[in-house]
């Protein structure tokens, strides 16, 4: 599928993966709607070709508007990525005591039923989009996490989240079928991005040395090139591609 000339969504798209996918598409012709938070979106840089809307992954009204906008001009609508998440960290049980209920629902309402719901809406948009002459109408890119197959201790929200995410997968790949939609999700290793910028340099050195190769963190634009790569790759769908260097998470 061409890029040039496609409108697209991007979810978390003010920084992190979301910033860098939003400015690769909008770079390759694209017209992105870059969906996040007002206050990330007061932080984000101007991009040509990038237009920032505030939605709430997780509300159903925020972002049927957001998809509304991306779908009615006169470029089609055609990819989404969905790159907004949230990682918090919590043993079940420890000397805090017990796992916060209402930490662990929070990060399965934006990780996965926020994705499930960009999904699910944009899907119905692309739907109404004209086919090219293989039947195909767009594609949809969720974001997972290694976490998702090697959850480490603490980690149990977050890894439920992603492997939420990675049993999508297929499944909505299967039904959007007929529909002419691709559904695939990349499940990134340790990446360079906002998350980590409370975080000492031995700290990165040590997460990096853990790399078996590149033996360093993964770059944001590396997502990037990932995910345009999907697009243009027509034979991919229902798959989970791994980026993470060969890496595989001990418990700790």
């Amino acid at each position: 599928m061409q890029v040039s000339g496609i409108a697209a969504v991007v979810t978390g798209g003010a920084s992190g993966l979301g910033g860098a996918t939003a400015e690769a598409l909008a770079k390759q012709g694209a017209k992105v709607y870059a969906l996040d938070l007002p206050n990330a979106i007061e932080k984000a840089a101007v991009v040509d070709g990038v237009t920032y809307v505030a939605a709430d992954v997780t509300s159903p009204e925020q972002v049927q508007a957001a998809v509304g906008q991306a779908a009615s001009g006169e470029a089609p609508l055609r990819v989404a990525v969905n790159c907004a998440g949230v990682g918090t960290a919590g043993r079940i049980l420890s000397k805090k005591g017990v796992h916060d209920l209402d930490v662990y629902r929070k990060v399965i309402e934006v990780n996965l039923i926020g994705t499930f719901n960009v999904l699910r809406l944009s899907a119905e948009a692309i739907a109404k989009t004209a086919a090219d002459d293989n039947g195909q109408r767009g594609v949809i890119i969720n974001t997972a996490s290694i976490a998702a197959f090697d959850g480490q201790i603490g980690q149990a929200a977050y890894s439920s989240s992603k492997g939420g995410v990675v049993g999508l997968t297929l499944p909505a790949a299967r039904d959007l079928a007929t529909s002419g939609i691709r559904v695939m999700t990349i499940a990134p290793g340790i990446i360079d991005t906002p998350m980590l910028a409370g975080v000492g340099d031995e700290f990165r050195a040590a997460l990096a040395e853990g790399v078996p190769f590149p033996k360093r963190l993964g770059l944001p634009a590396e997502y990037a090139k990932l995910a345009l790569s999907i697009i243009d790759h027509d034979y991919l769908n229902g798959e989970v591609i791994r980026m993470d260097g060969a890496l595989r998470m001990a418990p700790r």
